[in-house]
This record gives structure tokens, C-alpha cells and sequence, in this order.
């Protein structure tokens, strides 16, 4: 099933379709999603994609820094790095070691369907 969002793009390719203008396309789902109706701007982004005929309504992933960059690994070297600098205290080390094994321990014993229904992550 379609997300609120993805629906709304469906919904704003047909109008674009039909041939409807902004303003009337926007009223037009101002109206059946009220308060979840996304912003007026990001509206128009996408109706002016629609516009120039694009068929996708998925987002196309942009290039330069990933939207992942908090690996354990990168975590771990960060970790690493400020330990070896100096920069922290033994008792701020031991802290951080007791939060990563703590966190460790809650995230393995988590499904996936346990972080995606929660909406924590």
C-alpha cells in the first residue's frame, strides 16, 4: 500500500494529467487530505517534474554524501580517534564503551518489524 506522500504524488501526476493547473490541483488535495496535504512547495516541485513529463514518482537519489554515514565502523573510528587524541577522559572513554554495549545489546535483540513499527530509527 502507498504512502500519504506517494499517494499524493499519484494523485498530483492525474491532475497534471487532466491537464488542471497548480492552483487547481493543489485546492483539489487541500481538500481530500486536509491537514496531511504536503507543503505547497514541495507540491510544486513535483507538479513542475509532472509538468516536464517525468513518469516516476519515486524520489531519484541524489548524488555526493550518503544518507547512511553512521556505521558502527565510522562510529567506532570516531571513537577511536578522539581516545588516541587525548581529547577524553578516562571516565568519558569507559562512558562511551558502556552506552555501545548497552545500545549493542538492545539492537540485536530488535527485528526489523520492532524499529519500523515504532518509528524510532
Amino acid at each position: 500500500m502507498l504512502g500519504v506522500q506517494m499517494e499524493q504524488r499519484v494523485n498530483l501526476k492525474f491532475l497534471v494529467k487532466l491537464g488542471k493547473t497548480f492552483t487547481e490541483a493543489y485546492a483539489m488535495l487541500k481538500e481530500v487530505y486536509g491537514n496531511e496535504c504536503l507543503f505547497c512547495t514541495l507540491l510544486f516541485d513535483w507538479f513542475k517534474r509532472f509538468k516536464e513529463e517525468r513518469e516516476t514518482i519515486e524520489e531519484v537519489p541524489r548524488p555526493g554524501r550518503p544518507s547512511m554515514s553512521k556505521t558502527d565502523e565510522n562510529i567506532e573510528k570516531i571513537v577511536d580517534k578522539q581516545i588516541s587524541s587525548g581529547k577524553w577522559t578516562c571516565r568519558q572513554v569507559i562512558f562511551i564503551r558502556f552506552v555501545q554495549r548497552q545500545l549493542s545489546d538492545i539492537f540485536a535483540g530488535l527485528s526489523v518489524a520492532d524499529t519500523a513499527n515504532h518509528g524510532a530509527f
